[in-house]
């Protein structure tokens, strides 16, 4: 009966009023955030996690597209048809640059195969000197060195072995650190490597406490989950104020997102060292 008075009010219902039809009648999607985990483990129990080789094999072959211009943008394995940019991410970087003879030499921590690189490519091209620096897991790191490393973008499995060979002064944290297990004990260890500037994008807070969630990822993109944090915004905002500076913060691209019995909201930041 419920289906049924639901078709009903479907077919009737002005567009305009959509939204509220919605409020009344919620349709749940089986994709998303899902839970409030005790533990990293508990959630990771739960998921398939994010080193399947399809996820790999299909970030490949879309960004594959992209560097050969048979596609305009890949963001998290989805081909776009126009490039999505982070303005407030592309004005840090133009920023930086600025202030060092217009050079750019980054880590991309998380960076997959080089999704920001190419993203952000046609605006920094033109620079003086141009070193991206990904830092991934193993199996995207070989990838990467494979099919996309070439004068400019270099691929790396740890921070420790990329300071080995060159000396960034950026570091860039986009849809990653929540993705780790302990979050909270990386970003402290960040601080002793001494970058100049910390920049955040994409990245998953909560207003007044913490959760991890279970992601589930439409099929229609990969089938897959994973464990994923939301971070205490002020918990997070500790670990630098010592160090570091809020230069800016901005609304990310994934926005405000329902939880269920909590809102949640994606920002980005760059850290200044003082």
């Amino acid at each position: 009966m419920k289906k049924t008075i639901k078709k009903t009010i479907k077919l009737i219902i002005p567009a305009k009023y959509c939204k509220m039809y919605r409020k009344f009648f919620p349709i749940k999607s089986p994709y998303g955030f899902f839970g409030n985990y005790k533990t990293w483990a508990e959630a990771k129990a739960d998921s398939t996690g994010y080193d399947d080789e399809k996820i790999l094999e299909k970030v490949k072959n879309n960004l594959l597209k992209v560097k050969h211009g048979e596609a305009v943008y890949e963001r998290d394995s989805v081909i776009f048809d126009t490039i999505q940019y982070s303005w407030p991410l592309l004005a840090s970087l133009l920023w930086i640059t600025s202030k060092n003879k217009n050079r750019l030499n980054l880590i991309d921590f998380g960076g997959s195969l080089g999704s920001a690189y190419f993203q952000n490519i046609g605006f920094l091209k033109h620079l003086e000197e141009l070193r991206w620096n990904i830092v991934e897991q193993n199996n995207f790191t070989e990838c990467g060195k494979k099919y996309f490393e070439d004068e400019s973008l270099k691929f790396f499995t740890s921070i420790d072995n990329c300071l080995k060979e060159t000396t960034p002064k950026t570091i860039l944290l986009s849809s990653s650190v929540q993705y780790l297990e302990d979050p909270y004990s990386f970003l402290k260890n960040l601080i002793p490597h001494d970058f100049d500037y910390i920049i955040f994008d994409r990245t998953t807070f909560l207003q007044d406490s913490e959760r991890i969630t279970l992601q589930k990822v439409p099929p229609g993109i990969y089938p897959a989950s994973y464990p994923a944090w939301f971070l205490h915004e002020k918990k997070f905002l500790d670990i630098f104020k010592e160090k570091y500076m809020v230069k800016a913060e901005w609304d990310a691209l994934g926005g405000k997102r329902n939880l269920g019995d909590i809102e949640s909201f994606e920002k980005g930041f760059i850290f200044v060292k003082k």
